[in-house]
């Protein structure tokens, strides 16, 4: 049984594609069969990071009709076990995939036969990038240790959280109408959280009320704080956490504390994954975010980051 972890961000610049292929490159030399797949639908660059030409069709090539499945997309890497599908957004339209479209690509990645399957998508909290990754329970988030970076981080999972929530319901319900409703109020500093959208629920359907406390608990992703720098930094995925939890009532893992490096600009220009030439602090945090996903297994919950702690040196009730 794979395993289907997609990779997000709230803004853009925080390090996403190049975690995602070398925690690839890192499953791969654990054992693990790894495919990652470029969904960042019209800015794909995946191949970059892993040294690979352009040339191979992708995703593009598979909205646009000209393959019949995405196993016939993927294209080994220079790494053993590490498998690639291009995202190839050099076709007009696809970054803007209908509806049927987006579905068809989720309800084909769980026959793709491998351990982990990484997507990396687009940043930002646009439906076309939120579609990909809320119907899989093993989201991450990356982010970097900057007050803005992290305020987009939790809208992001702000945005996933209600876009499932308001997707669970029929179009053009009442229920749908609710939700709406709901998410056009500011939560921050309100006293509500989404316990109060439940009970909103309840009176016209109480059996999509507990639909919705379903969803809160099993919405768990994970954060991993990239290029930091400093030891009040690695604090900052436990006040993420805290944030999340007392304003969504959702609960989150701090997976992990990447640090910045120096050689990491020559390896993207470079065109070679970063773990393959180096075993410094950053290799040594990605072996860790990646044993915790295997001591978590499939659909579980991982013990999080032990550099846990508090940050009062920001005001959070003023920025959120």
């Amino acid at each position: 049984m794979n395993r289907i972890i997609p990779v997000a961000s709230g803004k853009g610049g925080v390090g996403k594609s190049f975690l995602t292929v070398n925690l690839g490159v890192t499953l791969a030399r654990m054992g693990k069969t790894v495919i990652l797949v470029d969904l960042d639908l019209g800015g794909s660059n995946l191949h970059t990071f892993l040294g690979i030409r352009n040339t191979s069709s992708g995703i593009g090539n598979y909205l646009n009709k000209q393959c019949g499945s995405l196993e016939e997309l993927i294209i080994p890497t220079d790494v053993d076990r590490l498998y690639f599908i291009p995202g190839d957004g050099l076709f007009t339209g696809a970054a803007q995939p209908h509806y049927f479209q987006k579905m068809k690509i989720i309800k084909e990645l769980p026959s793709l036969v491998a351990d982990y399957i990484l997507l990396d998508l687009g940043a930002g909290t646009g439906n076309n990038i939120v579609d990909y990754y809320i119907p899989f329970s093993e989201g991450l988030i990356v982010t970097v240790p900057e007050t803005t970076a992290i305020l987009n981080a939790y809208s992001f999972l702000k945005s996933a959280l209600s876009r499932s929530i308001f997707r669970s319901f029929p179009p053009h319900s009442e229920e749908r109408e609710i939700v709406r409703n709901f998410f056009k109020e500011r939560l921050e500093g309100s006293g509500e959280s989404l316990e109060a959208l439940a009970g909103k629920l309840s009176a016209i359907n109480p059996s999509g009320s507990q639909s919705v406390r379903e969803l809160i608990e099993g919405f768990y992703p994970g954060v991993i704080i990239n290029m930091g720098r400093s030891a009040t930094d690695r604090t900052l995925g436990s006040r993420l956490r805290s944030i999340s939890r007392k304003n969504l009532g959702i609960e989150m893992q701090y997976l992990g504390y990447v640090e910045w490096m120096p050689g990491v600009s020559r390896s993207i220009t470079g065109r070679r994954p970063y773990c393959l030439d180096n075993s410094d602090n950053l290799t040594k945090s990605l072996e860790g975010i990646c044993r915790r996903l295997e001591n978590m297994g499939p659909g579980g919950r991982i013990p999080s980051f032990e550099g846990d702690g508090d940050l009062d040196s920001l005001n959070w009730k003023e920025t959120l």
